[in-house]
């Protein structure tokens, strides 16, 4: 089998930057220095610790845990270097930043030299990366030879902020799950979690003074009848805190305000403008209801919401969010209107600032600095406040060049809520187009930052939120923590290396060399990470006439497998070389595969040969036939019998539907299809039949784009149409956000919207 596989990765010309006989060294991010040596170290039971420094002795024990789960090996700590010894030291005048580090690896000792005990600890993670990745399972490992290739490494981080944001309040995520991820971070040298913990849709922050906002803030009822819920206790918070600092991560609370606060209003009405009741918001958006302005009152329990959050944390930083504030209730609110003339402010973005401000002193009396997402620059920027620029760069140019830290993470390479291929082989998500490539190519430091203010860049950040104005997502469309792991897997490596590495060090190819060894140790960790699927087919239902051909490939150039006999592919299957010629009716399965040998989730293709669909004659006139009815629905099914309403002519599909409305509504009529062929039909709707016949079936689903895809043989003509749409709130995506009907997309690629008649 490893002949095989050595085989295939010389088949597809993947290889390693640098080798060692057989050893790969495949350390991410990749060091500013490296020099390989002859020979090799090899951990044994007799292998011990040596600290030249007393703070150094939890490093020591933190990767002598590690090494013992896999190994087995107990390694001791001492004091003074003997053979086959890990020797661990700070040098405070090493020429290189706070987090650098100079590693030598000899065949009798290792020698990890820091500028401080967080160098050593990123020195040895990269000890453990030149391990083979069995090193990183939690239980012993047998038939392991634990060597690691004689090196010469100097090394420091680029960027002092190198971090991950994870929003909870969508759908809640437990504190095992959070360990989790904070291991990953630590093992690729990230130093920084941000955490998202409050919100419209969830507040999952214990606050013992206003016990409510847990009682009744951490718990959402969804339209469907579902129930998202969770939040973390204090002694919760600090043992993830704790856990975090064990492993050089500081961590970032975020309470958001002035916007994104109806799960605090819900539990205390008193907090907004206007007079309740409030529930959870169960849908994707931006809420209207904030926090008042123009009430003190707000402000006393924001204080004491950040004198408990405070002490939980004690890192430098504390975000307040402050993006996403409608004003529209300002706008009519006697108090914040009375402010605005008390304080002689111009506009509700003034307003605003003199809220964040507000915020700001109080931060400042706990000893904090202030975070915040670059809608905070409205109306004039705190004066300690480090910009997170999510929107695009432009934030974080103007921040920069005021002086201030920033933060760069622009939603068209940071947010790793949008897919990472095709839309037709991936899950749900807010928008795609996000690849692994896409995402290691972003460069942080803006060309619009002067020369002299941009070592104000503190780093990059991943996992923003969602705004379907920005076609992008936290964990909305990530309901579970596997999928959540998908979105962020093995992108999150590509955040690490461009985080860390130095521009001119930076090297895609390198980069996805060295990846094949990290996604084991991933795999070690149970990391449900992304592998590329086959893409081609614009559908896993394949109409042809005469024949038909399938060609595939993927985003990363992997191999790919294949059969056509019913079973499901394996490392043996047919290895994908050529376009696939299909002449009869034929279920293929196809799935990428990795170096390691494992592989994708397998795209089921159905192969059918079909006589085209005859063209109708009739006489047509502009607009569809549109029948509707009122009620509460949510399946198609759901419609079997009811009685809709007088047929009215509408000129197409686009409605001005009030998002609150329930209903559904009935297209019927005809359109043209240019010439004879095979299309592919989409649809976000909840159901299309053409010519009588489903095509499309979407009741029930979450639908983000038209994904949902046939395809089907058409002659040139007219051809009959039935189109069903609900008006729902499915998974907290509201179908009327939907605004196309059905799509043709022929065999070229074009895609229309066909003009509809009656």
């Amino acid at each position: 089998m490893k002949r095989f596989f050595l085989n295939l990765l010389a088949t597809v010309g993947v290889v390693s930057a640098f080798a060692t006989g057989n050893r790969q060294i495949t350390i991410t991010p990749y060091p500013q220095e490296m020099h390989v040596r002859q020979g090799e170290f090899m951990i044994t039971p007799q292998t011990s610790f040596v600290v030249q420094a007393t703070d150094l002795k939890d490093v020591a024990g933190y990767f002598g845990a590690k090494i013992k789960r896999s190994t087995g090996y107990e390694l001791p700590v001492n004091t003074i270097a003997t053979e086959n010894s890990i020797v661990l030291s700070i040098d405070n005048q090493l020429p290189l930043n706070e987090e650098g580090y100079v590693l030598e690896v000899m065949p009798g000792q290792i020698t990890v030299t820091g500028k401080s005990d967080r160098g050593v600890f990123y020195g040895m993670q990269t000890v453990m990366q030149l391990l083979p990745p069995e090193i990183e399972e939690a239980v012993v490992v047998d038939n392991v030879a634990w060597t690691l290739p004689c090196v010469s490494v100097k090394d420091e981080p680029r960027f002092a902020y190198r971090g991950m944001m994870l929003d909870v309040c969508r759908h809640f995520l437990d504190v095992d799950f959070v360990k989790k991820q904070l291991d990953i971070m630590a093992m690729f040298k990230m130093n920084y979690f941000h955490w998202h913990l409050t919100d419209d849709h969830l507040w999952t922050i214990e606050i013992k003074k206003y016990p409510l906002l847990t009682e009744i803030g951490s718990i959402r009822h969804n339209v469907d009848g579902s129930v998202n819920r969770g939040f973390y206790t204090q002694d919760q918070i600090r043992e993830v805190v704790a856990y975090a600092a064990e492993k050089k991560i500081t961590v970032i609370p975020e309470i958001e305000l002035p916007g994104h606060a109806l799960a605090a209003i819900t539990a205390y009405p008193e907090l907004s403008c206007i007079e309740g009741p409030f529930q959870l918001r169960n849908q994707w958006g931006v809420e209207d209801n904030v926090y008042c302005a123009g009430n003190d009152r707000v402000f006393n329990f924001l204080e004491d919401v950040i004198g408990e959050v405070v002490p939980l944390f004690p890192g430098k930083y504390f975000h307040i969010g402050g993006d996403e504030c409608p004003k529209i209730h300002w706008e009519a609110c006697r108090k914040c209107q009375h402010r605005m003339k008390e304080e002689g402010l111009k506009n509700e973005h003034e307003l605003q600032s003199y809220f964040v401000h507000r915020i700001e002193k109080i931060l400042l009396r706990h000893g904090r600095a202030m975070i915040g997402w670059d809608e905070i620059l409205e109306g004039g920027l705190a004066a300690s406040a480090t910009v997170m620029s999510w929107t695009g760069e432009q934030g974080g140019i103007t921040a920069a060049n005021m002086g201030h830290d920033v933060i760069m993470t622009p939603l068209n390479f940071a947010y790793y809520d949008a897919g990472q291929g095709a839309p037709e082989v991936e899950p749900i998500t807010i928008s795609f187009g996000i690849s692994l490539e896409k995402a290691y190519k972003y460069e942080p430091v803006a060309a619009g930052i002067s020369r002299e203010k941009s070592h104000h860049i503190l780093g990059a950040l991943e996992f923003r939120r969602v705004l379907f104005r920005s076609a992008n997502l936290w964990t909305e469309y990530s309901p579970t923590a596997e999928h959540t792991e998908y979105l962020l897997y093995p992108r999150m490596l590509a955040m690490a290396e461009l985080t860390w590495t130095q521009k001119e060090n930076k090297d895609y190819t390198s980069f996805v060399q060295r990846l094949d060894n990290q996604l084991r140790r991933l795999d070690a960790h149970h990391i449900n990470y992304h592998i590329p699927l086959p893409e081609g087919p614009q559908a896993d239902y394949v109409a042809f006439v005469d024949k038909t051909t399938l060609t595939f490939h993927n985003s990363r150039n992997l191999p790919m497998v294949n059969t056509v006999d019913g079973t499901m592919p394996t490392t043996q299957s047919t290895l994908y070389t050529t376009p696939l010629v299909c002449m009869k009716n034929t279920t293929l399965r196809i799935a990428t595969m990795l170096p390691s040998g494992k592989l994708s989730r397998t795209r089921i293709i159905d192969v059918r040969k079909e006589k085209m669909r005859p063209a109708l004659r009739r006489e047509l006139v502009a607009g569809a036939e549109l029948q509707r009815i009122s009620g509460k629905y949510y399946y198609v099914t759901d419609l079997a019998d009811v009685n809709w309403e007088k047929p009215i002519i509408v000129p197409g599909f686009h409605l001005d539907v009030n998002p609150e409305a329930n209903g559904a509504f009935l297209y019927k009529g005809y359109f043209e299809v240019p010439a004879d062929g095979v299309y592919y039909i989409s649809s976000e709707m909840d159901q299309l039949k053409i010519d009588g016949e489903k095509i499309i079936n979407n009741s029930g689903k979450l639908i983000r784009h038209s994904v949902s895809r046939k395809s089907v043989a058409l002659k040139k003509g007219v051809h009959s149409f039935e189109l069903i749409y609900i008006n729902s709130n499915i998974g907290g995506y509201h179908r009327y956000w939907n605004k196309r009907g059905f799509q043709l997309i022929g065999e070229d690629g074009t895609l229309t919207t066909p003009e509809v008649y009656h």
